[in-house]
């Protein structure tokens, strides 16, 4: 990939003012199972969404933990552009703590709410929780790696 070229799609969204769509500028790539994200800041935390389908469900018709692990995974790196921290390059996910602590249902879209710990020069803390609506449907803490050139 060519470090000059987005491998995602970062945009006003019309139909959500306020929110930022966030794509994989690649469909045949792993995040494009998760569907289209939406991104904003809210307070001082990003703020990134996902809209569940049945392709996330499991066999009890709620949001399958893989597929909430898949995107708390992709929501750090989107929590970090959201942060001004991550533009154009690649980074990796070092750690991904997570703590399932209700279902999540796949009538509502569920919501990962990411505050920024701590940024050093190559690393990037967060921590949060997903939400749908008022429930609480998991927390988590991630590190992620940036991108040095050589």
């Amino acid at each position: 990939m060519n470090e000059a070229t987005p491998a995602f799609i970062y945009e006003d969204d019309p139909a959500l003012p306020g929110w930022k769509r966030w794509t994989l500028d690649d469909p045949t790539r792993f995040n494009a199972l998760l569907g289209p994200l939406w991104v904003r800041m809210e307070e001082g935390q990003a703020r990134v969404r996902m809209v569940p389908e049945r392709r996330h469900s499991n066999l009890g018709d709620k949001v399958h933990g893989g597929a909430l692990l898949g995107f708390i995974d992709v929501a750090l790196f989107a929590a970090a552009r959201a942060h001004g921290l991550l533009d154009v390059g690649p980074a990796v996910t070092l750690d991904l703590s997570v703590q399932f602590i209700g279902a999540g249902s796949l009538d509502a879209p569920v919501e990962a709410e990411v505050e920024l710990l701590r940024e050093t020069g190559r690393l990037i803390f967060l921590r949060g929780l997903i939400v749908q609506g008022d429930a609480r449907v998991a927390s988590f803490s991630g590190t992620v790696r940036k991108f040095t050139k050589k």
